[in-house]
């Protein structure tokens, strides 16, 4: 099995921890030299969201653009938790800027924000069907012809 390792880059290390403990509930594990906590608590499924490029990723910018060549955040990490109002005022709290008001989707509610360090984040509440909910029909995967 492979193991994907998120890393997310800051400027106040102490800062950065603080935030995720207490945000979302992740604990330090070992620290690696002075400039590296390993936070852990947290699985790391991956979504690849099909966004085409030239659009707002943002609706309070619309100079700003999306561009898929190389540069700083093309990624953002998606945290699921069981109270998003009460994590959203923790993040709020901690330092965190809500981009635009907190989304109701078929899946749940979704909050987009960026962290104290400018790196983007969504917390996410899913409802009972989560994202079973934007599937019309359920697929058998295995079924399906192979290319």
């Amino acid at each position: 099995m492979k193991e994907i390792r998120i890393c997310i880059d800051v400027d106040d290390l102490d800062r950065a921890v603080a935030f995720y403990c207490d945000v979302l509930g992740l604990t330090p594990g070992r620290r690696l030299g002075t400039d590296w906590v390993e936070m852990l608590g947290a699985t790391a499924p991956i979504d690849l969201l099909g966004t085409p490029s030239g659009t707002a990723p943002l609706p309070t910018n619309s100079s700003m653009r999306r561009d898929f060549s190389r540069h700083w955040t093309p990624v953002h990490i998606d945290f699921v938790v069981d109270d998003l109002d009460a994590t959203v005022r923790r993040a709020v709290g901690a330092g965190a800027t809500l981009d635009r008001e907190v989304q109701d989707r078929p899946y749940g509610r979704m909050a987009n924000l960026a962290d104290p360090f400018g790196n983007g984040l969504c917390i996410l509440e899913m409802n009972s069907r989560g994202y079973d909910a934007l599937v019309d029909e359920p697929e058998d995967l295995e079924a399906r012809p192979r290319g």
